[in-house]
This record gives structure tokens, sequence and C-alpha cells, in this order.
């Protein structure tokens, strides 16, 4: 029962017929976590893509076709759909212990006979930006981290979405105020010493979502710190970017990854 480890394996369809889907329950932190794997035709060694989701439950849900369009650029790529999702077990507490996942989703594609040399990197949308970080922080070996529309600091997802206080005062137990530490242990800025792979942020400044202070809050702590980031702001766009740039900015983050090295030690 090791974390990672995979229980099952089942054919999935796949909108890409260059693209294999396989639905997977794998075991974390001792719960059986469902989320979908993608692996390019053919036998190539190619690095290994953990994509993690936005949102909660089924709001931000993974879409085979996303995770097909990056195993496309040549990646073997996992997202787990978080525990108590899709009849696994457990329940999703944004970004608190479901960080497991995405720690479990690494160990995965560490184990996966087809990931070169074990090098992973780690992307994040929206709420998944923050596990990206974490994912980062824990482990050092992580080849490179992307956040893309990604949340930073908990606190301030809280005073910016009045929609999502109901959810995160359920969810985390409590307000800002009440409840410091829970949404401090959800904000990985305060973590980021430990970062040793290069981060790349992407941003639209028009977001609503999660606002672009989001990124400049980690772009400042990142440098601070001398940590390896590099950015990618855009003044016309929102929290989805238009499909023909949502394209472009796809292959152009994949070809940032691939030049990207991994600490292999």
């Amino acid at each position: 029962m090791k974390d990672g480890e995979i229980i099952s394996r089942i054919p999935f369809p796949s909108p890409n017929p260059r693209v294999a889907l396989f639905l997977i329950t794998m075991w974390s932190a001792g719960l059986k976590v469902k989320g979908l794997l993608a692996e390019p035709e053919g036998n190539e060694n190619l690095d290994g893509f953990l994509y993690l989701r936005g949102g909660i439950k089924n709001v931000g849900m993974v879409r085979p076709s996303r995770i097909a369009q990056f195993a496309d650029q040549g990646f073997i790529v996992f997202a787990p759909y978080y525990r108590g999702n899709r009849g696994g077990e457990g329940n999703e507490d944004f970004a608190g212990k479901d960080r497991e996942d995405a720690f479990s989703g690494v160990r995965l594609l560490q184990q996966h006979p087809r990931v070169l040399n074990h090098k992973i990197h780690v992307f994040g949308f929206s709420r998944g930006g923050v596990m990206a970080l974490q994912a980062g922080v824990e482990f050092s070996s992580i080849a490179s981290v992307v956040t893309w529309g990604g949340v930073s600091d908990l606190t301030l997802t809280y005073e910016e979405r009045k929609d999502l206080r109901r959810m995160m005062k359920r969810v985390i137990g409590g307000t800002p105020a009440k409840k410091e530490d829970a949404y401090k242990y959800r904000t990985p800025l305060y973590e980021l010493e430990a970062m040793e792979a290069p981060v790349l942020i992407i941003h639209g400044a028009k977001d609503t979502n999660v606002t672009i202070e989001h990124a400049y809050r980690l772009e400042k702590r990142l440098k601070e710190l001398n940590k390896k980031v590099e950015t990618m702001y855009y003044d016309k766009f929102d929290h989805v970017f238009p499909p023909i740039y949502n394209r472009k900015t796809v292959k152009e983050l994949c070809s940032w990854m691939k030049m990207q090295k991994a600490d292999l030690e």
C-alpha cells in the first residue's frame, strides 16, 4: 500500500487517436483515489507531467481533452481527481490533506516505466496552482513548476471571492481570522525556501476568479528568495484564455518545461 501505487488501470475513451487514456485508481495516504493517465502512442521514454486541476468537487473537474492536449506535446500525463471524487475515497479539503493526492501523483509518475530518468514537471491551474507549489516544495527533484491562473494565497482568495466563503468556511473550518493556521498551512508562500524547481507563472490581468495579485505575490516572494522564476502576463485575458491563445500558451509552456533540468540526485 505505497503512495502512488496503481491499484487498477482501465482503458478510457480518448478524444485523441495519438493518446491512450486510462482511468487509474491509486493509493494516496491510505485512500483509494481516482485519476486519468494519458500516454502518447509508442514506446518512447518521455518526461512526466502532473496536472493539478482547479475547482472543487465537480467544478473544474479534469477534462480528458485537456489531459490529451498536454500528452500530445510529448509527456506522460497524470491528473488526479482528488480524494472523494468520481468514486474515490475521502474528502477534498482545498489544498489541505488532499495535497497528498498531488504527492502520490508525483510518485506514480516516478514509477512509470516510460518516464525518462524520473523527470517530473508539475502544472497547476487555478486552485491547482497552490497544490503545484506544494508539490514543488515537497520534492526537490521536480524539474519545473507551472502555475496558470494559480492561487498562491488562500486568505486572499477568501477576501476576494465572496461566493466561495461559505464553502471555504465549511471545508477549512472557519474564516482566516478564526483559523489563521489552517489558511497559512494552505498558502505555499510561507514555504518557498524549500523550492528548488524553476517556476513559470502564467496569468491574465483581467482574471476575476483568481486575481493577478496572486501571481504578483508569488513572483515577489520567489525573487526575494533568489529562486528561479519567469512570468507570462497577459493584459487582455481573463481566467480562461481564448482558444487560439490557449493552444499557443500550452505549446510555449511545454517547450519551457522541456528546457528545464531536474535535480536527479
